[in-house]
């Protein structure tokens, strides 16, 4: 598939709607990367095993823009009686929370998720999310999900790995630099919660933050058995307190879509 036909990957450190991040920067990003006035975006809870308390928020947040929010449970198909494959590549943007990443991925493949994620980005989809639903586009990451930290393998549609939550659960670093300096992980990035790395197709094009100090590190071996870091530039999306400005700007910038005025590039 052609880079130009992919769509964008925004993996978020930590931050969003779901861990109550103050600044809707980040979760307005992900709808404005769809360059669609009325956006359709689908939050997958899946590595939380789907808590209503995450829904809430979600429709909180999301339900007040100009889009068109909808949540897919794969714990309640039954219930719901959707096709998780048809929906999920109906959507613009596909969100997905934060949990545990080792059972996040036993889910999806039970599901065929796996196959229906890569196909949406092929497609042009924007995939979105933070934490486990950051690491999981990657080759690997370093999870939790067991108690400690630990390498594991993700869907690799991106080449490297990610370790998240830099700054909120520094256990995770050791960890990481270790995989990455043997081998067990490529090298990578690690984010801090409210940084994230926004991909156009496979590439890197930037990073960016919802707070101001918030980081992004290259983390790479050395060559000595070690692993050397550097800290990538960071566009800062919004000063804190901006909340409300940054929703004004999102419903216009979409109101601009829908007039044909087209604001994004």
């Amino acid at each position: 598939m052609s880079e130009a036909h992919r769509g964008r990957i925004l993996a978020m450190g930590g931050g969003g709607f779901t861990m109550d991040d103050p600044s809707p920067a980040l979760d307005a990003l992900v709808l404005s990367l769809t360059r669609q006035p009325v956006p359709k975006v689908c939050f997958l809870p899946t590595a939380s095993g789907d808590p209503r308390d995450q829904a809430t928020r979600f429709y909180e947040r999301f339900g007040s823009w100009s889009c068109e929010p909808s949540i897919l449970s794969l714990f309640h198909l039954a219930r719901d009686r959707v096709d998780p494959v048809a929906h999920l590549l109906a959507q613009h943007a596909i969100y997905v929370g934060g949990g545990s990443m080792r059972n996040l991925l036993a889910v999806w493949r039970e599901h065929g998720i796996d196959r229906a994620l890569r196909r949406a980005w092929d497609g042009g989809v924007v995939l979105a999310g933070l934490s486990a639903g950051a690491m999981c586009w990657f080759e690997g990451g370093i999870s939790m999900s067991a108690g400690t930290p630990e390498p594991v393998r993700g869907l690799g549609l991106l080449d490297g790995s990610l370790s998240v939550h830099l700054d909120g659960e520094r256990q995770r670093l050791p960890v990481y630099r270790a995989a990455v300096a043997s081998g067990e992980l490529s090298p990578g990035y690690a984010a801090d919660d409210g940084a994230a790395l926004l991909f156009e197709g496979a590439g890197l094009a930037e990073c960016v933050a919802s707070r101001a100090g918030a980081r992004v590190l290259r983390v790479a071996p050395d060559g000595f058995g070690g692993a050397i870091e550097e800290a990538l530039p960071v566009r800062l999306l919004a000063r804190p307190g901006d909340a409300e400005a940054i929703e004004r700007d999102v419903v216009g910038e979409l109101r601009d879509l829908r007039a044909g005025g087209g604001r994004w590039k």
